[in-house]
């Protein structure tokens, strides 16, 4: 089926499949038949056959015959393309070296070639056409065990064969024959190896010293390094936290030790919420002890994967990306970021780009065949003259010189010509959306009159949609393009979706039938790609020999554009992105957060990571139960592979159905999915064309495939929880791989956060009451993961971190009221202290200041950044935390659930505009509230203090100075209430001073926290007494 072919929509458990033809004219192409000889020019020619002459069966290098010949006579007889000797074909001489040959023609006994990797693929071939019948239909099998492999005229959109790395490389394998500058001339070695000299400081080699030997050594140079933090940097911080926690420990003895008898209710509040600070401390603090950093070597991955004259090794890549709602993520920003992944750095037959429309919307999809056609114009612009960034709004939007660096001639006038054609685009985008603003009655309608199959949002067909391909993806100078897919998986009531997490994983299956790349690349809709090597970086890990066997993602920091200059609320995140994350680095890498992260498939399948050989062990007899007792995995490749090896056998056909139905209840009752699930590099198996590929790409997106499956359990995208990132991470590292942070110079991805106040608290609470939900499921970090014993002690300390902070909201409102509670009532939480006694609270004072600017110095983060993220911190502790607790424990123990609220990515004309907007939310009356009681209290205060004389003003400065702490903190808040035209909206005002008089009035009237003193009794006495 060609990328034209239309919108491919079915349902598997109502069998149904309807092929819905493209409403669109098709765009005329240059002739790009390939029929001339990369070497001299000329056509290539016929065979006697009348077939089109292949001079090399093994790449398909295009090449006629005389220069077959002459390069069998005179050259070194091996095709310039994959380096395979040429085999001798009907018609030509024998050479020396064919008389181990049979006098045969190759191509007719091509299929009947074995060698060691064809025994895993043969291996994989009777899994799929054997007996994987279990549970389907007849019709199923109609092909019988084998069925042949076809041989030409392959025209699909999906290549068919191997991965990467085996120097294999199937009879359909796409041919990209090399610039004449690259391999045609020595130019581009010449280049490569000039600049090599250069960076190794070497102007030109020894006369003795042969030039290709450096390159090769440097090719075996690791292609990443580690770059610790200098000692001089580390070690004082280590330091101070050693003398922190020693503080601290003294601190909190001296607390428990020195009760305040008139107020024991406020003592012991305060004690318990400073004992629960120093825990939540412990596990923020002691993960960043081992910060890192890394380095990667672009230079090196092309030395060793794209080697002159060869085949391009490196490996394919799948990228997702998800979009829900249209109008909360305008088209335009999703049609960016497709945009620069399919102008990314990086070979395009190795680039496929899936979108992800689980709204199913009809303008999501019109806007996605807007954004393939404008890609034509606009991938080759960026690739002839590197621009940076890749996304057209972001690029056309830098106010910078654009002509710096630019030397190409006509790149003022072209740039002027995209960018009106960008215009243009904008303009259809716009079109479109103002068209779907008003939904008609009978529902949308495509141009050629079918009726969209997604008009109901929650009941319809799955649907693919190939825009770019194989045939048909080329670009307007006649190069290809990468794959675009468009897909939107199947809705039925009764069944549960699970949100992103379905949606992620159905993208995981649908990738793996069509192309089944052995990396993918997860990123929002509104996260484009800002650098264009990104995905080579991240193959500087997954594809090093040393490293990257147990690497199981690599993620990168999240950057955001318009964000206001002081950062209000704490967008940027930097404090967790630039510190934390390079502490687990340190450990066994970074969590995962949601976008923005290179991931291995096989390890998103359930598997472990290859194990490294061990010293030999003591065997015993078993007897004893202290030897000899070794425990076996539960889900391990190797017992995969050995279910592989057990189809032979005296027991073949009884263990080859076990593990078919072991296999089916794993991964679903897909023969081609599970097939895919084997080759570890990638690949489909090369006896499936393209329509029964589609068609099996309809059933894995049916809304009950996963059903009685480990999908969401233990593969693919963990269920259980909105914030579904964490949990993933999560089960990977306890199976034992390691991530990888990796943070180029030039941000790899960004996106857009919500600047308004109400939004980004909203943002917040999902995040929060995400991690709610993990910590009382099944698993959470405080009691999952220790069978194995593969998580490290810090690293499941981080993730304790990550669900235990919302709870940290219950003693943060406490100890952001108690200020208050004490100006009001004129007692503190504290006794009167001794000058030896204040010596702890001096120490452990300075000492967070310490640890504070240490850990900026190492980090490079700035004082300013390092203040907003504190002071959101107590924000959204008393606000968004606290609601999601809340929240969480009605789900828990009422069985109330909350909807998930998508964020929305739509940008505001004015700078900044979003910034100053009111949006009503229930979040802003508990820090309003918390606010106005501390200034009351300050208030209150200080008319005390005036009308008691000088000596009620020394015990006042201890408790002004927690009330301005705390006013401090909501000071952003504060602004964020007023506005641009510094008004508080009136519903705010009265909820906030209805709650702070009930309040006061109820603590004048109970006065629970202080102890009642016993005064005379005055019926006995009289008045007077």
């Amino acid at each position: 089926m060609e990328a034209s072919a239309g919108l491919v929509a079915g349902s598997h458990n109502r069998n149904e499949l309807v092929v819905i033809h493209n409403h669109e004219e098709p765009k005329p192409l240059k002739n790009l038949d390939g029929q001339f000889c990369e070497i001299c020019g000329d056509q290539i020619g016929l065979t006697v056959d009348g077939d089109l002459f292949v001079a090399c069966n093994e790449c398909g290098f295009p090449a006629c015959r005389p220069c077959y010949e002459y390069e069998r006579r005179e050259g070194t007889q091996n095709c310039p393309q994959c380096k395979t000797r040429y085999k001798r074909l009907r018609g030509s001489p024998r050479v020396e070296g064919d008389e181990d040959e049979e006098d045969i023609d190759d191509i007719e006994y091509e299929f009947n070639i074995e060698h060691e990797h064809d025994k895993q693929k043969h291996s994989a071939e009777a899994m799929l056409y054997g007996k994987m019948s279990y549970g389907r239909g007849p019709e199923d099998d109609e092909n019988g065990r084998f069925p042949p492999v076809i041989a030409g005229g392959h025209s699909g959109e999906f290549p068919v064969g191997g991965g990467y790395g085996n120097g294999e490389h199937g009879l359909h394998k796409r041919v990209h024959p090399y610039p004449s500058s690259e391999a045609g001339s020595e130019g581009g070695w010449r280049e490569r190896m000039d600049d090599w000299k250069l960076q190794h400081g070497n102007l030109g080699p020894e006369p003795d010293d042969d030039p290709e030997m450096g390159l090769i050594d440097e090719a075996r140079q690791p292609l990443s390094r580690k770059v610790p933090i200098a000692s001089s940097k580390i070690n004082p911080y280590r330091m101070v936290i050693v003398a922190r926690l020693v503080i601290l420990a003294v601190f909190l003895r001296y607390r428990l030790l020195n009760p305040v008898h008139d107020a024991l209710g406020l003592w012991l509040t305060s004690v318990i919420c400073e004992i629960w600070f120093a825990v939540s401390w412990i596990l923020d603090q002691f993960p960043k002890w081992f910060p890192i950093e890394r380095e990667t070597y672009l230079d090196r991955l092309s030395l060793r994967y794209e080697r002159e004259c060869e085949p391009n090794m490196l490996a394919p890549v799948d990228v997702f990306v998800s979009t829900v709602d249209p109008l909360k993520e305008p088209p335009l920003v999703t049609s960016n970021t497709v945009l620069s992944i399919l102008a990314m750095d990086y070979p395009v037959e190795k680039i496929s780009c899936y979108v992800s429309d689980d709204g199913a919307s009809m303008l999501t999809f019109e806007s996605l065949s807007e954004t393939a056609e404008f890609a034509r114009k606009w991938v080759p612009f960026c690739k002839k003259f590197s621009i940076e960034p890749r996304a057209p709004e972001m690029y056309f939007a830098l106010k910078i010189d654009y002509l710096q660096d630019k030397v190409h001639p006509t790149f003022v006038k072209e740039r002027r010509a995209m960018k009106r054609e960008y215009e243009e685009f904008k303009v259809r985008i716009n079109a479109l959306v103002a068209k779907a603003s008003k939904v008609p009655l009978e529902g949308w309608i495509m141009q050629d009159g079918t009726p969209w199959p997604g008009n109901n949002t929650k009941d319809h067909p799955g649907m693919i949609q190939v825009f770019l391909g194989h045939s048909g993806g080329f670009d307007v100078e006649g190069h290809e393009l990468p794959r675009l897919v468009y897909v939107s998986r199947e809705k039925r009531p009764g069944f549960q979706h699970h949100k992103k997490a379905g949606a992620m994983n159905a993208l995981v299956r649908v990738a793996g039938v069509l192309t089944n790349a052995p990396f993918m690349l997860n990123l929002d809709c509104d996260h484009y790609v800002n650098n264009s090597k990104a995905v080579r970086e991240a193959m500087c890990f997954l594809m090093d020999p040393q490293i990257g066997k147990k690497v199981c993602y690599v993620q990168f920091p999240q950057r955001f554009d318009g964000i206001d200059t002081n950062d209000r609320y704490a967008n940027r995140n930097t404090v967790f992105f630039d510190i934390n994350m390079k502490g687990l680095d340190g450990i066994q890498g970074p969590v995962y957060v949601g976008t923005g992260c290179v991931f291995k498939r096989q390890a998103l399948y359930g598997y472990e990571p290859p194990k490294g050989p061990k010293r030999p062990k003591m065997i015993s007899c078993g007897c004893c139960p202290c030897f000899g007792r070794r425990r076996k995995n539960k889900f391990s490749k190797n017992d995969m592979n050995g279910d592989v090896a057990a189809l032979g056998g005296a027991e073949g056909d009884k263990e080859h159905l076990m593990s078919e139905m072991n296999f089916e209840k794993k991964f679903g009752q897909s023969s081609i999915f599970v097939t895919s699930t084997l080759m570890e590099e990638g690949g489909v198996p090369p006896s499936s064309s393209p329509a029964v590929l589609l068609k099996e790409a309809i059933h894995v997106i049916s809304c009950g495939y996963e059903d009685k499956t480990e999908w969401g359990t233990e593969l693919g995208w963990i269920y259980g929880s909105i914030t579904e990132d964490i949990l993933t991470g999560f089960k990977m590292h306890c199976r034992g791989w390691r991530s990888i942070y990796c943070m180029p110079k030039r941000p790899a991805f960004k996106g857009s956060a919500p600047i308004n106040l109400s939004d980004r608290l909203n943002q917040v609470l999902r995040w929060a009451l995400g991690s709610v939900e993990i910590f009382f499921s099944r698993h959470s970090p405080l009691w999952y993961g220790y069978k194995g014993g593969k998580l490290k002690w810090l690293e499941r300390f981080a993730y304790a971190n990550t669900t235990i902070y919302p709870f940290t909201s219950i003693p943060l409102l406490a100890y952001c009221i108690l200020p208050a509670i004490c100006l009001l009532t004129d007692k503190f939480i504290m006794p009167p202290i001794s000058t030896f006694a204040s010596l702890f609270f001096i120490s452990l004072f300075m000492s967070i200041i310490v640890t504070g600017i240490l850990e900026l110095r190492w980090s490079g983060v700035s004082i300013e950044e390092w203040w907003r993220n504190e002071q959101f911190w107590v924000i959204g502790g008393i606000s968004a935390h606290l609601f999601a607790v809340v929240q969480g424990l009605l789900k828990i123990l009422a069985g109330i659930d909350t909807n998930f609220t998508v964020t929305s990515k739509a940008t505001d004309d004015d700078d900044f505009g979003e910034l100053y907007a009111f949006k009503w939310t229930t979040l802003l009356i508990p820090p309003t509230t918390v606010l106005i009681i501390n200034i009351v209290g300050v208030v209150a205060g200080i008319s005390d203090a005036i009308n008691n004389g000088y000596q009620s003003w020394g015990p006042l400065f201890g408790k002004l100075f927690f009330s301005f702490w705390v006013i401090v903190h909501l000071y952003p808040f504060l602004k964020g209430l007023m506005g641009r035209q510094n008004r508080t909206p009136t519903i705010v005002v009265i909820w906030s001073v209805l709650l702070a008089s009930i309040f006061s009035l109820l603590w004048v009237r109970i006065d629970p926290f202080v102890l009642k003193t016993k005064g005379p009794d005055t019926s006995k006495c009289g008045i007077n007494c």
